[in-house]
């Protein structure tokens, strides 16, 4: 009942937003005849926490901030969220922290800074390594010779998988199968025995790995992560952190050891300052209601908000956060 409720509430947050579809010929026709009222939100694969409260956003924004209306778009996440927030086709995106942290240096997947803003710190993602129990599989060194999915191409969760496997003493094109697949996909080939594990950052609960979990019971385990953690670190900074999944969130044998990255929700550098201090004040003022829509948004404080470094604080965000 509980995967259930899940799916549901992310249904009507779909129908209630528009959510999914590619609305950039929709936004460009607006935006020339005298409104641009219409906001998109770059957000994730359709099972994951962006998506699911990323259409949660876009419904406070349609019914609470008067003259516009937002949709959530499903999209392959941070890279991609980054890449559609600078060239404008989308005005707001979610980014794990490492991907935001790169744009803005310009590195990593980006070859020159990007103009980017954050509007706050959000919650921080988990990341959740799921095999099977048949591989044998219970280190990321063990991923070896395996068939892996590495998340969505130009996904955060992708720039975690890659550096993982390289953390762990591992070629990510030769010494595993890899496959560039979203979530959903990631499930599915879990499911039929076409995978032996999947790589995912999300918030907890992450609706698809519930239904993974629920569906594999003891036959999906999670793998622990303290043994890289030190390596990544070391390369990339304290941008990760030790963290753990509580047994109870998929109901688990036991707690597992594992990494969180905190999420930005980011905007163009350019974004009116009124708007994105609008929309800032929103997210706090109807914080409840994106707990309702998804746990992960507990998280969300006015006193980590601010905690963007080294993404700035957009000046509007900055306004009504006062950081």
């Amino acid at each position: 009942m509980r995967v259930l409720s899940i799916v549901v509430a992310a249904a009507l947050a779909a129908a209630l937003t528009g959510c999914g579809g590619d609305r950039g010929a929709e936004r460009a026709e607006q935006s020339t005849t005298g409104a641009g009222k219409r906001l998109s939100i770059a957000t994730g694969n359709t099972t994951g926490v962006y998506y699911i409260l990323g259409g949660g956003l876009a419904d406070l924004i349609s019914k609470h901030l008067p003259g516009y209306e937002a949709t959530a778009e499903a999209t392959g996440a941070s890279v991609e969220n980054i890449q559609r927030v600078v060239k404008g086709d989308s005005d707001i995106g979610f980014s794990l922290a490492d991907s935001a942290a790169d744009a803005v240096q310009g590195k990593g997947a980006f070859t020159s800074p990007q103009p980017i803003r954050a509007i706050a710190r959000l919650y921080n993602n988990y990341t959740q390594v799921v095999a099977t129990a048949d591989s044998g599989i219970k280190s990321i060194a063990d991923l070896k010779g395996k068939r892996v999915s590495t998340g969505s191409p130009n996904s955060g969760t992708e720039v975690i998988a890659l550096r993982l496997l390289k953390a762990a003493g591992l070629d990510p094109d030769k010494d595993v199968t890899r496959q560039a697949l979203g979530l959903p996909e990631s499930v599915d080939a879990m499911k039929s025995g076409g995978l032996d594990a999947l790589i995912w950052s999300g918030g907890l609960p992450t609706p698809g790995i519930t239904d993974l979990t629920t569906s594999l019971k003891a036959e999906a385990v999670f793998v622990p992560l303290d043994d890289v953690l030190p390596k990544l670190q070391a390369e990339h900074g304290q941008v990760y952190a030790a963290g753990s999944i509580g047994k109870d969130v998929y109901q688990a044998p036991a707690d597992v050891a594992t990494i969180v990255v905190p999420n930005l929700l980011v905007v163009n550098e350019s974004m009116d300052a009124a708007l994105a201090e609008s929309i800032t004040k929103l997210i706090f003022d109807h914080h409840a209601d994106l707990v309702a829509v998804s746990k992960a948004a507990s998280e969300i404080t006015k006193e980590t908000a601010v905690k963007t470094d080294p993404v700035q604080l957009h000046d509007g965000a900055k306004k009504y956060l006062g950081g």
